[in-house]
């Protein structure tokens, strides 16, 4: 066994060439290793050559003594091997924390650990209130200091938007403002909606100095993927992010399904037999009287309604719940949006409140999962979109969803376009738009990712554009079309700073192997917490046109 032992850690700032960022930065070449093949050489004119330092490659399997110096994007703890300055990547160490931990795979010039044992707790450690928190890989922060937390976050977005961005810190000192990252004051209970599993092998983690080994026990589980297992799953009971009306539901769900008089089995996704597959809970509020209403949707892969009603007839009873659905999905895959969908209870839809506008939201409709969060980000977006308030501007709204952004603006533009490729969210945008009595919004289905050059020929120049991409970001072919189209000011929301920022240094400095000049100025750039205690987090970025 190979034993390596690092100093005591100064925080962050040793990590001056942030090994984590060049990680990312080289992922998309062609190179296999995420850091140069040859470190820079010196010169003999004016200094002597230096001995070669002795390179250090863990084998995999190998345990190391090791200190947590910094959270990397996506909330990967980045760790540094003594005396060779080698980089190891772990999934759930935090600043300031020394363990021990075993390499489980090697990616070029860096290798990844698994936790096995804290020798010493983090910086900034408070007790985790959730009995899961080791285990589900949600909240793997739930443990550090909210302080701590955010300190982190924002310091990624600035690590990204100037080393992926390539936005240098003068420039951005000196035209970009880096706004403090907006906390969020609730901090459990804060999602609408959470999905959980049906699974025929319940994954139960056991903390061992042998390897921290999962064991497997052939019994049905109900709760969450064990993280990188598409087929274990973590039986869950409770969670602390989602409102306490869901958990009701929940933990009456869990006191009855495997009731073999019932007859009910979990989906098993290696044999492909089985009737029960997801479990979503969707939580709204009703504007009259502000209480919260429930929608329990049940993922299957038949449509069986009778094998439910017993279940049924049980959470029908909770004051809150208003809608049970059944949306039926007959393929092999694990998505939980269904070919077909039913109401066995209640209406079709919930309501929610955002922003003064009342919103509908279906079973597969998209709706940002914090909804006390969402109305601090659309207020400022709507700050950052810098409204003239006479109804004169255009504003295009790309990736619209269920049109929630554009809807909050259409009082005080002239009018809203908006584009998304879901259908369905498209139809609830349009839905929405009629409730809230608002006639100046457009939105129409296509596929952003697959525009051409008829693309905007049917709306006229937006003085603003709107856009919310998901996880991937924008291709490139849009991208172009903003170039080209040159509107006043791009608003860009994101839920991934690393895209975020790549997309930034096309739309400011081109690209100029694929003909494309930039004609943008980022000036500013605002993280916002919408989810605390995980890795995630929001980002609006203010363009203007040079």
């Amino acid at each position: 066994m190979v034993v390596a032992a690092i100093p005591g850690c100064s925080g962050a700032s040793r990590l001056t060439a942030h090994p984590w960022m060049r990680a990312f930065c080289c992922s998309a070449s062609s190179s296999s290793s995420p850091f140069p093949s040859h470190p820079p050489q010196a010169s003999s004119e004016t200094s002597p050559a230096l001995p070669a330092p002795v390179p250090f490659f863990p084998k995999r399997g190998s345990t190391l003594e090791l200190v947590c110096e910094s959270l990397a994007f996506k909330g990967k703890g980045v760790c540094k091997v003594s005396d060779t300055g080698f980089v190891v990547m772990c999934d759930s160490a935090l600043p300031g924390e020394r363990f021990l931990g075993r390499v489980s795979r090697r990616k070029g010039n860096y290798a990844e650990v698994t936790k096995l044992k804290t020798i010493t707790p983090h910086l900034d450690f408070v007790e985790a209130p959730c009995e899961y928190t080791s285990y589900c890989g949600g909240c793997k922060t739930q443990n550090l200091l909210y302080e701590a937390q955010l300190k982190a976050k924002e310091q990624q977005v600035r690590d990204l938007i100037i080393h992926v961005g390539n936005f240098s810190s003068r420039d951005c000192e000196k035209e970009c403002t880096f706004k403090t990252i907006v906390p969020c004051d609730i901090q459990f209970h804060y999602r609408n909606k959470m999905e959980f599993s049906f699974g025929v092998q319940r994954w139960v983690p056991r903390d061992a100095p042998n390897g921290n080994r999962d064991l497997t026990e052939n019994d049905y589980a109900l709760g969450l993927h064990a993280p990188g297992f598409f087929d274990k799953v973590l039986h869950i009971n409770k969670c602390l992010l989602q409102s306490e009306a869901a958990n009701k539901v929940l933990a009456i769900i869990q006191d009855c399904w495997w009731d073999q008089n019932l007859g009910l089995s979990p989906y098993n996704v290696h044999t492909h037999h089985g009737f029960l597959k997801h479990l979503m809970l969707r939580t709204g509020r009703d504007k009259k009287t502000g209480f919260a209403e429930v929608m329990v949707n049940f993922v299957t892969s038949s449509y069986k309604p009778e094998m439910l009603e017993p279940l049924v007839e049980k959470i029908s009873i909770i004051s809150e719940v208003v809608s049970v659905m059944n949306n039926v999905n007959s393929s092999v895959g694990n998505t939980s949006v269904g070919e077909q969908e039913y109401t066995l209870y209640g209406k079709s839809t919930i309501s929610e409140v955002l922003r003064g506008l009342t919103f509908h939201i279906s079973a597969n409709s998209f709706f940002q999962t914090n909804t006390y969060q969402a109305e601090v980000l659309y207020k400022l977006i709507e700050d950052f979109a810098d409204l003239k308030g006479d109804q004169s501007e255009i504003v295009l709204d790309l990736f619209c969803g269920t049109g929630t952004i554009g809807l909050t603006l259409a009082r005080r533009v002239r009018h809203v376009y908006g584009y998304e490729v879901v259908e369905e969210a498209i139809s609830d945008a349009r839905r929405n738009a009629i409730i809230n009595g608002i006639h100046n919004a457009t939105f129409v289905r296509g596929d952003l990712n697959k525009i051409d050059d008829n693309f905007g020929k049917d709306f006229p120049r937006p003085d603003i554009v709107i856009s919310d991409p998901n996880r991937p970001g924008m291709h490139s072919k849009l991208i172009k079309y903003l170039l080209k189209l040159r509107a006043s000011r791009i608003i860009y929301i994101s839920c991934n700073p690393a895209t975020c920022s790549r997309d930034l240094d096309y739309l400011c400095h081109g690209l100029p192997e694929r003909n494309l000049t930039g004609c943008y100025r980022l000036k500013s750039v605002q993280p916002v917490d919408m989810f605390p205690h995980t890795p995630h987090i929001e980002c609006i970025c203010a363009l203007e046109l040079c």
